[in-house]
């Protein structure tokens, strides 16, 4: 076997393969006999059939198999003689044969070469989150908002009240689409809907009709409606306030607290806030040593594992929308990008993983899997269930491994912790 290669591109490899003719025609001659003991054609007994009728019959069928096959063997050798690293399945182009050899040319991308450096250079800004008596108030509240009552009262309307109202709205006179409405309920200050209407419904009274101008911006996404100014005729039902529920032990069975009263339910909504924050911190430090691991590595990605991400994304991108028809699913060029710095990181970990010898023992597994079901009521029952299946653990375990892998980028780097409070961290946008 000849075998010659020549790089194309960064990652691209063109291999030609030249296997002697002999060889195939050898192995074809073999598997004719081994066919002919027991051939069944018309006209001769099972044993008894001419090799030349034999290979008529069956000659180009069985060339073609051990081509195949032949290629298939050839490639992996080639592969492993040249100490290429394919990062997919090559495209094969046969040569016509020239009566002595049989050639054959495969394109394929290889994995990069990757040799890891400045890891100890990675900066990365741990936050210390802090939760206080102040943040535990502030969520209790946001719980009760959500069981608030509405009690209607006899005043002008204030921020925080619910005001219903009939409206009609109309733009040069003309009634458009979605402009009325029948007993709409609007809270005042939080923003359901354009500041002009909300601005308008303040300081109003049961009972009060009026007629508001409305200014829709100009990048509203009514383009019938974006820059033009409404009247909008409201008539109003009533004013009510909000009715927070008192923080008692009723209030806590409602959330499905039943031992323990308020007491075990603040220590409830505190441990969730704790674990809520440590998820947070847990994403953006891995955010940022990722981002530090490719910045001081940058690499080449084949292109044929981003393609095939790229498609990967897609379909969990379908799943998380409820997309079932194809033709509705989004533009695979969206993905790209992120493809691109998916398969990249994958490559930079493995290296690392495969360096420092990163393994997953059955603790670290069964740690992550009590964080994946901590919100559960039955948490224990879940563990167990989840540690018990193993198609489910072959899923957590390449999670658990790529995890130890950045902890020990974080280990080995350069952290710099942040104390911040838990309201400032947790509604920061999102960058």
């Amino acid at each position: 076997m000849n075998v010659t290669v020549e790089s194309t591109g960064a990652l691209e490899r063109r291999m030609r393969v030249e296997v002697p003719i002999e060889h195939i025609e050898s192995e074809v001659d073999t598997r004719l006999k081994s066919v002919g003991r027991t051939a069944k054609i018309k006209g001769f007994r099972p044993g008894k059939v001419p090799a030349k009728v034999v290979r008529k019959h069956y000659g180009t069928q069985i060339r073609q198999e051990v081509l195949g096959e032949m290629m298939q063997k050839s490639y992996s050798d080639a592969v492993a003689q040249e100490k290429l690293r394919p990062a997919g399945g090559p495209k094969i182009e046969t040569e016509d044969e020239d009566g002595k050899t049989f050639a054959y040319v495969a394109t394929f991308e290889v994995l990069p070469e990757v040799e890891l450096k400045d890891l100890d250079k990675i900066k990365v800004e741990k936050p210390e989150v802090s939760i206080d008596d102040e943040d535990l108030d502030d969520m209790l509240l946001s719980l009760q908002k959500q069981r608030v009552t509405w009690e209607e009262v006899d005043r002008k309307s204030k921020d925080g009240d619910r005001v219903v109202v009939d409206f009609t709205g109309t733009v040069g006179g003309e009634a458009f689409e979605g402009g009325s409405g029948t007993e709409i309920p609007v809270v005042l200050g939080q923003g359901q809907m354009l500041p002009d209407f909300e601005k308008g419904l303040k300081g109003i009274k049961a009972g009060e009709e009026k007629t508001i101008k409305v200014k829709f911006p100009k990048e509203y996404h009514a383009d019938d409606l974006a820059g033009k100014t409404a009247e909008f005729a409201i008539n109003t039902h009533r004013v009510e306030k909000e009715v927070l529920p008192e923080l008692t032990d009723e209030f806590a069975e409602s959330f499905n607290v039943t031992d323990g009263g308020m007491e075990q339910f603040k220590k409830d909504v505190r441990d969730n806030m704790e674990r809520e924050a440590k998820q947070k911190v847990d994403s953006d430090v891995r955010e940022q040593v990722l981002e530090g691991l490719i910045e001081k590595n940058p690499i080449d990605v084949p292109h044929g594992l981003v393609h095939e991400e790229m498609h990967a994304m897609q379909r969990e991108a379908m799943q998380r929308l409820g997309i079932e028809d194809e033709d509705q699913a989004p533009p695979l060029e969206n993905f790209n990008t992120p493809a691109e710095k998916r398969v990249r990181i994958g490559l930079l970990l493995r290296q690392l993983i495969s360096e420092q010898s990163i393994t997953v023992d059955s603790a670290a597994l069964r740690s992550r899997v009590e964080e994946m079901c901590a919100g559960y009521e039955n948490a224990d029952e879940m563990v167990n269930m989840y540690m018990s299946n193993p198609q489910i653990m072959q899923q957590v375990e390449p999670m658990v491994i790529e995890q130890s892998a950045v902890e020990w980028l974080l280990d080995n780097g350069k952290v710099k912790v942040k104390k911040v409070s838990f309201k400032d961290y947790m509604n920061q946008p999102a960058s």
